[in-house]
């Protein structure tokens, strides 16, 4: 596993972009070749790499000899259009320590992002929350994702997840395949994060759902604590930690195995991201499903 930065360092970095290059430069150093290598990529010559080329083209032996990144040019196109979802409902403002889910989120989708435009894909973020969606339309230049890490900064979590009006309109995107990463913890009051999705897939889109946990709620670890709120509903209940614990872990494992069922059902790639851990793992699985796109 690659050496990336640590989350929490967010929390003094201004800038998400000094982050996210700093994760995916980490990120890329440590990568083998073998493992974002598309089948039949043949090339006739190289030449010096340049931002926005497919890092799946790098040749590292080339870059072993020369001290200098060359790329093996080839003749098949492989940009392709990333979306990012990101659910900004009141919940992800849930913490472990001085981390939110949110600002977790934003370190995730920023990195994705950056390694996207690295990748020469046109990328766009649309946030849900309340009854409205923010949306930023795709696109493939710098400027672009300076304005979506601005956009990316400036999100702040509350209320309850949007109501699925519009959704069809806003993801049609045309006759072309796309990439959608959704990023959520998964709560929902009535299936409204499924809808989301059931209507994305019908639309033949490819999905990534990434959740997210804390470990404090995946291990009922809140020391000191007795009284619990409902970030949405702001609904309160006493608990006993101590007493309830073991049943409370036995009912997580069996929620977070039905979304996954769920997901797998769906022909949805999923996979549990817990906010105190790198996301190199979250870096392949988008490079993993990009080529699922090209192909």
């Amino acid at each position: 596993m690659s050496k990336l930065l640590d989350p929490k360092i967010l929390l003094s970095i201004k800038q998400l972009s000094l982050a996210a290059k700093t994760t995916v430069n980490g990120f890329m150093n440590g990568i083998n070749k073998s493992n974002v290598k598309g089948a039949g990529m043949e090339f006739s010559q190289y030449r010096s790499y340049q931002p926005g080329d497919d890092l799946r083209s790098l040749d590292w032996k080339m870059f072993a000899r020369s001290d200098r990144y060359y790329i093996r040019e080839s003749e098949v196109e492989t940009n392709i259009s990333l979306r990012l979802l990101i659910d900004a409902s009141a919940s992800m403002n849930h913490s472990d320590g001085n981390l939110t889910k949110i600002n977790y989120a934003k370190y995730v989708a920023a990195s994705l992002a950056y390694l996207a435009n690295l990748q020469g894909d046109a990328v766009g973020l649309y946030v849900f929350k309340e009854a409205e969606l923010f949306v930023m339309n795709t696109r493939q230049d710098f400027q672009h994702l300076s304005r979506l890490f601005h956009q990316l900064e400036s999100i702040e979590a509350n209320g309850s997840f949007t109501n699925p009006i519009g959704y069809k309109e806003i993801f049609s995107g045309g006759q072309k395949k796309e990439l959608l990463v959704f990023i959520t913890d998964f709560y929902q009051a009535d299936q409204e994060l499924i809808q989301l999705l059931d209507t994305l897939l019908a639309l033949k889109h490819e999905i990534i759902v990434f959740q997210l946990l804390a470990e404090n709620e995946l291990k009922l670890d809140f020391k000191g604590y007795t009284t619990f709120e409902d970030l949405e509903t702001k609904q309160t209940i006493q608990i006993d930690q101590g007493a309830v614990r073991t049943s409370y872990q036995q009912k997580m494992d069996t929620h977070l195995a039905n979304i996954k069922t769920q997901m797998l059902d769906r022909k949805i790639y999923y996979r549990t991201l817990t906010t105190n851990q790198p996301i190199d793992q979250a870096l392949r699985d988008f490079l993993k499903q990009r080529h699922k796109v090209n192909n």
